[in-house]
This record gives C-alpha cells, sequence and structure tokens, in this order.
C-alpha cells in the first residue's frame, strides 16, 4: 500500500441476521408469551419494512433487521404454524444480531501505508466498496553473476567448472517478494568488464544485485569496482557464512554484493538484503520475526555471529550435520535459521533463537 486506507462506510452497513430465523422485539415476544403473528419475510438483500408492533419477521442469514426488532431466534428451536411462530424462550436478548460496524466503522484507519496485500486485505478492501488502491511499483532488481569457472545449467561442464546455483537462487528469492528481477548473466573475471555491468545495472534497475567477486582474492573485482565507478559504504559484515558482504551505491542507486558462496548466498539475503528490499519497496514490516526453541544439539562459540540452517522439530531444533557455506542442501533440508551469538556456546536443551525461513 503507497496510502493510508480509511473505511467510507460501516462494515456491517447495518445491522443483520447471523442465520436463518424469527426477527422480534423481545420485550413485546416476552409479554406475549413469545407466540406473535408473522408480519413479513426478509430475504438477504431486500430491504426490511417496519416492524409491525407485536409481530415476528420471518428472516435469512446476512438479511437486514427491521426497525423495532432487536433479537433473532434460530429457526430450529422455534416452531411456526399458520402463519404464526412459537419463539424460542430461552434465546437471549439480542441474540444472533450482527450489529452495524461489528467488523468496521466508517473513519477508522484500516490499512495503513506499507501494509502487503495479501488475499484477506483484498477481501477487506471489497468489503468497503473499494475497487482500486494506490501501491508502489515493484522494485527492478538488477542481478549479476562472477566468475570465470561459472557455467549454466544445461551446459556440459568442463574441467575446473562448476553450475551457477546463484543466478537461479537469486531470481526465485527476489520474485518470491513480487519485485522484477533484470538478469544481466554472468560477468568474467575482468575489471573493465565488471566495471562495465555495474553500470548497466544501475541503469537497468533500481537495485543492484552481485553474486561472487566480493572477496580478497586476486580475481575478485566487484569491490573494486564499484569503488571506481561508484562508492563503497562498507565491505565485510561480522557473520557467518557471509563475511565478504559490500553494500554501496552506483550511478545513484543500491549496490549489494553479495558472497560467492552457495549458502552464504541464501544466508546472506534472508538476514540482511531481504529487509533492506522491502523496506525499499514501502513495506512497514520488514523486521524478521525471531522466535524460541530448544537446542537439539551442541556447538561451541566463534568469533562471528553465526546462522545455522536447521530443522524444527516438535521436540525442538536440529541443525544440519555440514555447515559449510558451499552447502546449498542445508537450506533445501532446514526450514529454519538458528542464530547463534559471537562467542556463545550452545548446549543441549539451551533456549535458542530461531527464524523461519518465510519471505
Amino acid at each position: 500500500m503507497a496510502t493510508d486506507i480509511r473505511a467510507p462506510i460501516d462494515v456491517p452497513p447495518a445491522n443483520n441476521s447471523a442465520l436463518d430465523g424469527y426477527a422480534f422485539c423481545y420485550a413485546e415476544a416476552a409479554a406475549n408469551d413469545f407466540q406473535l403473528p408473522l408480519s413479513q419475510r426478509i430475504a438477504a438483500g431486500s430491504a426490511p419494512q417496519l416492524l409491525q408492533p407485536n409481530t415476528a419477521a420471518r428472516i435469512f442469514t446476512g438479511a437486514e433487521i427491521p426497525s423495532g426488532a432487536d433479537t433473532v431466534a434460530m429457526q430450529e428451536n422455534c416452531r411456526e404454524q399458520n402463519n404464526v411462530v412459537w419463539l424460542d424462550s430461552t434465546v437471549k436478548t439480542s441474540a444472533n444480531v450482527r450489529p452495524r460496524g461489528q467488523d468496521i466503522q466508517a473513519g477508522q484507519s484500516i490499512l495503513p501505508a506499507g501494509t502487503r496485500l495479501r488475499a484477506q486485505e483484498m477481501g477487506l478492501l471489497s468489503s468497503l466498496g473499494i475497487a482500486e488502491v494506490s501501491v508502489f511499483k515493484p522494485l527492478r532488481v538488477a542481478i549479476f553473476s562472477t566468475g570465470d569457472e561459472l557455467v549454466e545449467p544445461g551446459a556440459e561442464l568442463q574441467p575446473g567448472q562448476i553450475y551457477n546455483s546463484n543466478r537461479a537462487t537469486l531470481t526465485g528469492l527476489i520474485q518470491s517478494l513480487g519485485m522484477q528481477v533484470i538478469d544481466l548473466g554472468g560477468v568474467p573475471d575482468q575489471l573493465d568488464a565488471t566495471a562495465a555491468i555495474l553500470q548497466q545495472a544501475a541503469a537497468d534497475g533500481d537495485i543492484v544485485f552481485s553474486a561472487g567477486g566480493v572477496s580478497v582474492g586476486e580475481e575478485d573485482y566487484v569491490k573494486t569496482a564499484v569503488a571506481q565507478v561508484g562508492s563503497l559504504d562498507f565491505w565485510k559484515v561480522a557473520i557467518k557464512p557471509g563475511k565478504p558482504l559490500a553494500f554501496g551505491q552506483v550511478g545513484g542507486k543500491p549496490f549489494i554484493g553479495l558472497p560467492g558462496n552457495p549458502a552464504s548466498v541464501f544466508v546472506t539475503f534472508m538476514i540482511l538484503a531481504r529487509p533492506f528490499l522491502l523496506a525499499s519497496q514501502g513495506r512497514a514490516d520488514v523486521q524478521p520475526k525471531w522466535m524460541k526453541a530448544q537446542a537439539l544439539f551442541a556447538k561451541g562459540g566463534e568469533s562471528r555471529e553465526v546462522y545455522l540452517r536447521a530443522r524444527l522439530l516438535d521436540a525442538g531444533v536440529e541443525v544440519y550435520p555440514n555447515q559449510s557455506s558451499g552447502v546449498l542442501a542445508s537450506a533445501c533440508w532446514g526450514d529454519v535459521f538458528v542464530r547463534q551469538a559471537s562467542g556463545q556456546s550452545i548446549e543441549v536443551g539451551d533456549l535458542v533463537d530461531v527464524l523461519p525461513f518465510v519471505l
């Protein structure tokens, strides 16, 4: 949502019946031993007439309660004969009446700017008669991969080559957020080529992502190229996996340089890049929803904050046995991250921080 939405009407717009039955004035029914003649029949969608004194109205689910009635008795608990109804004498006053504005009151703020439109929000807007709303335009996220060793799936591997998994992972992660991917493919390990693709990405996209080429190797050119054609705000974060992450700008567009290892791409995107993208898109609820679970494993502390790929069970949380930054299978096996603070040792039975893989 790009703007706040206030309710233009009450929902429901009038008192209505919660079930099929008989509408009546409780005080009048009590004075007549809960036996009243029928004066009208009210179907859903029809406008009722004023209820005549000391009478009842046959009414159906969702139909508007007539003026003069304040209670509805369930049809299964009533008996009708010769246009007279014997009402359920155990019914409570005001029973089975959904009052006007029970769900929403006119003028109420219902959806603030930054709300993600899901099925329930679209239904809520429709209940108010709102057919169109203003939303933020989906972000265009330009991505590219670096590495002479990478080949695309479908090609035959040659010695020294590996398949490029980061391209597909990033595409899926970004698209799952409702954003548009501008896929610029791969770039060879050359400084000039890297600088050129960064400039193209900044011209085509709103945000620029790269995968690989931000470490300290002699063939890692992304960090140097960003400094040449833009600016680098920081490089390296104290987390594992994912230490060689870069952030800056190219052509006035934000730039995020993710590590090259597949599991590192997944972790750094979910923990760091995802909230940034959502906030850039205009979302208000961007903070991760951490929870607690009992550890079914033990692990010694490390100098960096560690994000373990794990799986949540009824008894607690277990971690994938191989936490290498190159093991993407851990992200498929698992459904949560376990956050291990810097220097923290985890023992079996400890309560640990857990974040579901929810996009």
